[in-house]
């Protein structure tokens, strides 16, 4: 897929088609907050990264609904898209209170996602995000664009473009000593687990796997297919959790996406088959 420039009009539609759609951005949504966060103040400090989920009274949820194996994700990340981490936190169900141990590897600032559904909602599930500074020396990293990723030993390539307006197709090929891997495990109801951050405010794109879901002790690979789409132009990046032999990778990708070809118009049909 290859993006185009759209002129001014394509920018301001896609600017207010996506500004409900984009998750990650709030500290609070459909009246649930993240709320009462907190972690290690600085580098290489032992402790926990505690947080809870409240409801518009300010009542801890203790009731979720299962995606991905999981009642919520956490994902965490520096704002230049560094020291990336997904990981499941226990829920203390007399006090509502999230926790995982916790230490961090480089100051600066950091944003910690929660992504969940409360049991009983019908909406979809939700991404709440909050800020964290860790204090320390501070050494930004510049993200450039890449599509090879080395990983404890692994090889990991991403073919497919992202662009505007309508959904893409992703394939990360994994390989290991130039063998392709085929004996990727089930990892979340998926045989990858893949998140794409906007560069700049790190908006959040939970993207989907595609095919039906593994069963238990099913093997795959080299290739896991993703379905995304961008919701505006720019720099954007992706972390893919693979797992084989029981561990779990992430191997880190950089991408642009372009301006996808506007919707059909009923009343010009040039753009049919523009994508």
């Amino acid at each position: 897929m290859n993006g185009h420039e759209g002129g001014h009009a394509s920018s301001e539609a896609e600017a207010s088609v996506v500004a409900d759609d984009l998750k990650g951005l709030s500290l609070g949504i459909n009246g649930y907050m993240l709320a009462q966060v907190d972690g290690p103040a600085g580098v290489g400090e032992p402790g926990a990264l505690t947080f809870q989920i409240q409801d518009a009274v300010g009542t801890p949820v203790t009731e979720y609904t299962t995606a991905h194996d999981k009642d919520l994700h956490l994902i965490v990340a520096r704002s230049d898209g560094s020291q990336f981490r997904h990981v499941h936190p226990v829920l203390d169900a007399s006090t509502g209170t999230w926790s995982v141990p916790w230490e961090w590897a480089a100051a600066g600032t950091y944003r910690v996602f929660a992504d969940f559904t409360p049991a009983g909602d019908d909406a979809p599930g939700l991404t709440l995000t909050h800020t964290l500074q860790v204090a320390g020396e501070f050494a930004p990293v510049a993200p450039q664009p890449t599509r090879v990723a080395e990983v404890d030993g692994f090889t990991v390539t991403l073919d497919g473009d992202l662009a505007t307006g309508s959904a893409s197709e992703l394939t990360l090929s994994v390989e290991r000593d130039g063998t392709p891997v085929t004996t990727l495990e089930p990892y979340l109801g998926a045989f990858g687990h893949l998140v794409a951050l906007r560069e700049g405010d790190l908006a959040y794109l939970h993207v989907h796997a595609e095919g039906e879901e593994p069963k238990a002790g099913e093997m795959s690979g080299p290739d896991i297919g993703f379905a995304a789409q961008a919701p505006t132009a720019g720099r954007y990046l992706l972390y893919l959790d693979f797992q084989v032999d029981g561990q779990v990778h992430t191997a880190e990708f950089v991408v642009d996406a372009g301006h996808g070809a506007p919707a059909a118009d009923a009343d010009d049909e040039s753009h049919e088959d523009g994508h």
